[in-house]
């Protein structure tokens, strides 16, 4: 069992250089990285994308604090919480720039405790 040790949500820029959410995530086992880049689609079912700053504060102040000490192989569990934690049908709250990249983290993490391969 793997367990979250702390997450930190920070601002990096994407390929286009424009603002988005990086994650870093530490377990006993190290630390795991992943960002968020915004897309370009703006259907009616897409998941919201908040401000690149309130997503961050999201992570930090919100979604960390819920999921430290959770074992990272319980994907399904964690993202669930985060969902919970929204509460909303399309992300808007938290907004998918702070979710995505929190679970996109935890995959990675939970597939290194299981010596799976994560590229």
């Amino acid at each position: 069992m793997s367990k979250i040790k702390s997450i930190i949500a920070r601002e990096i820029a994407d390929s286009r250089g424009n603002p988005t959410v990086e994650v870093e995530l530490e377990t006993d086992k190290g630390s795991f990285i992943a960002s968020c880049p915004a897309g370009a689609s703006t259907g009616e079912n897409e998941a919201v994308v908040v401000e690149v700053q309130k997503a961050i504060e999201n992570v930090n102040n919100i979604i960390a604090p819920k999921l430290k000490g959770k074992d990272v192989t319980e994907q399904q569990d964690i993202d669930r919480t985060m969902i919970e934690l929204d509460g909303t049908e399309n992300k808007s709250k938290l907004g998918a720039n702070a979710i995505l990249p929190v679970s996109m983290a935890v995959c990675r993490a939970g597939a290194d405790a299981k010596k799976k391969s994560f590229v």
